[in-house]
């Protein structure tokens, strides 16, 4: 638990015993109990607050992830890409052009 074994376990009640009496020892255990598993409960309720926080920062990070899919799928192009695959297309076309000319030149 708190690296104390149970030789210290029994040093710790020997001397509880000897300071309380045996008359206050039973009030103070269970008062120590309670204090004890209060401590647990806080402690889960704070895990599980925790878990739940992670979960919803996963969740919001899905669903970031979810609408740039969604962007991509119906909107393939962003709009700085699309002035680049403009100009490469009407290069594209200038060459297919030449290419075009240069066979009827060769003819004549």
């Amino acid at each position: 638990m708190f690296g104390i074994g149970f030789p210290e376990l029994i040093v710790i009640f020997i001397v509880a015993l000897i300071v309380l009496g045996p008359e206050r020892m039973p009030q103070v255990a269970k008062q120590l109990a309670r204090w004890v598993n209060e401590v647990r409960k806080a402690a889960d309720e704070l895990k599980k607050e925790l878990a739940a926080d992670e979960i919803e920062k996963g969740k919001d990070e899905l669903e970031k992830v979810r609408q740039e899919l969604l962007q991509k799928v119906y909107n393939p192009l962003s709009p700085e890409e699309t002035p680049q695959i403009e100009k490469k297309n009407s290069e594209d076309q200038k060459e297919a052009s030449k290419e075009k000319a240069a066979p009827d030149e060769r003819k004549a």
